[in-house]
């Protein structure tokens, strides 16, 4: 009995169990890094088309801001400015200018060859109750501080402005003023004819009676200005 037990010899671990266990350690290790990597790069991935998003949607949003900004300006107004005519622009004060839109848009009018409407009146001849108006055409450029033939004008201030035929009153004395002063309006001439007609006008309104009020168009350089009628008796 002892002899058989002496000859049992303890066996040594299988080689292979230790082999197993270290192989399934480093291949949870790999598994790990692995999916560690394919999260970076997923996560790398998702940023990088958050980026893109953002930006499409920035130069989205910078169109529509330009759309928008030319859509509710008077971009497209300004093909209704018809060149070989003039053009009547009103002004919310009651004034109107007649000339030539050089340029339109949202903020400001810039017009050329200036003209404007003037009316005088006389004082009511003792005893009667008419007066004797009259209607006249500017040209702008001979008035005290002297301006340019340009005025820019504030786009809140104009409430509607229109092209004018060339058979109309004001584009007529506007062809005629022009072939009277081919070199331009003379600011003195104008200033002694506009005063010799005041004192015609006041002697006029004097000796009428009773008159019909004609309205006449003045011309810049050369003022001419049409009679009134006297009334009959």
């Amino acid at each position: 009995m002892e002899f058989s037990n002496r000859n049992v010899q303890p066996q040594a671990a299988s080689p292979g169990a230790h082999t197993t266990a270290t192989g399934s350690s480093s291949g949870g290790n790999s598994i790990g890094t692995i999916k560690k990597n394919r999260s970076d790069d997923e996560g790398k991935w998702t940023r990088i088309g958050l980026v893109v998003l953002a930006a499409a949607i920035a130069i989205l949003l910078i169109f529509l801001i330009i759309f928008i900004t030319k859509a509710g300006s008077s971009a497209d107004e300004d093909k209704y400015v018809d060149s070989k005519k003039l053009q009547a622009v009103f002004l919310n004060t009651g004034q109107v200018y007649f000339g030539n839109i050089k340029t339109l848009n949202s903020k400001y009018f810039v017009v050329s060859n200036i003209y404007y409407l003037q009316t005088s009146g006389g004082n009511a001849a003792s005893g009667g109750t008419n007066t004797n108006t009259n209607v006249s055409l500017v040209k702008l450029g001979c008035e005290l501080h002297k301006p340019d033939d340009q005025m820019v004008i504030n786009r809140a201030q104009v409430t509607f402005w229109e092209n004018l035929h060339d058979n109309g009153q004001v584009a007529k004395a506007v062809v005629a003023f022009e072939k009277q002063n081919p070199q331009g309006q003379n600011c003195a001439d104008q200033s002694s004819s506009a005063s010799t007609n005041s004192t015609n006008n006041v002697q006029k309104a004097g000796n009428n009676n009773g008159s019909s009020t004609t309205p006449s168009t003045t011309n810049g350089g050369g003022s001419t200005t049409t009679p009134n009628t006297p009334a009959k008796p």
